[in-house]
């Protein structure tokens, strides 16, 4: 299957990450503090709290704030309670954008998340306007220039969902959430090491965005990951910032 070009949207967003790490920090200690209240601290029984510490561990989380914050999602400590809140809405050209937040004050993420709409161009719509365009799926992705007969080789004997080759040599592996870390790991001891690895909402269908229209998208998704409530950003277009 070929996807569009995205290899310069990749390292736009490490690059982003790389000079927020104390953000990431407190992203991960969030997830988490929740994925601990929603499922228990058992990461052999909790497949979300597994991920968000493994990926806690990819960042360098330290070992004594991970637990502090499974201890405060068990309810074994004190601290902030955290909800779960998910926005849709659309940006620019009408592209689907949905926004995951954690957030002890409801009332104040709603108003930010909605100004930042209104702001560049797009608006905040209701639950379920946008959802039907993505599929929650495992997601890695791979930089330009590896051995991709190896690669497709090994995933399919992994047993991935897809494996998408991108217009700029990169490569996605798609997989089932629940089987995301065990083929991550399959691939990893093989050789191939992913430069993104995630479970995502990904677009069932991307569009591309160029010129204006693609730096004003990417100033809306600067502005969301600038917001300290907001966890992850998901939209269905690829931006040509080139």
């Amino acid at each position: 299957m070929a996807g569009h070009s995205k290899w310069a949207n990749i390292k736009h967003r490490k690059a982003a990450a790389d000079a927020k790490k104390s953000k990431i920090t407190t992203r991960l200690i969030k997830e988490i503090t929740i994925a601990a209240k929603m499922g228990g601290g058992d990461v052999t029984s909790n497949p979300r709290l597994r991920l968000a510490m493994e990926k806690a561990r990819e960042n360098n989380v330290a070992k004594e704030n991970v637990e502090r914050a499974i201890k405060r999602g068990c309810g074994e400590l004190e601290g902030v309670n955290y909800e779960e809140l998910r926005f849709e809405g659309y940006g620019i050209n009408g592209a689907g954008v949905i926004v995951e937040c954690l957030t002890d004050n409801k009332t104040r993420t709603v108003a930010e998340v909605r100004h930042v709409f209104t702001k560049h161009g797009g608006n905040l719509g209701t639950d379920g306007c946008v959802a039907f365009q993505f599929k929650h799926c495992g997601q890695l992705i791979f930089a330009p220039g590896l051995n991709e007969d190896k690669l497709m080789e090994i995933a399919l004997e992994l047993g991935v969902d897809d494996i998408v080759s991108n217009d700029d040599g990169s490569f996605e592996v798609i997989t089932n959430p629940n089987e995301f870390i065990e083929i991550k790991e399959g691939l990893i001891s093989k050789g191939f090491k992913p430069e993104v690895a995630e479970v995502v909402m990904k677009a069932e269908n991307e569009t591309e965005l160029m010129g204006d229209d693609a730096e004003k998208m990417q100033k809306m998704l600067d502005a969301f990951d600038e917001l300290d409530d907001v966890q992850e950003v998901y939209t269905t277009v690829v931006l040509n910032l080139e």
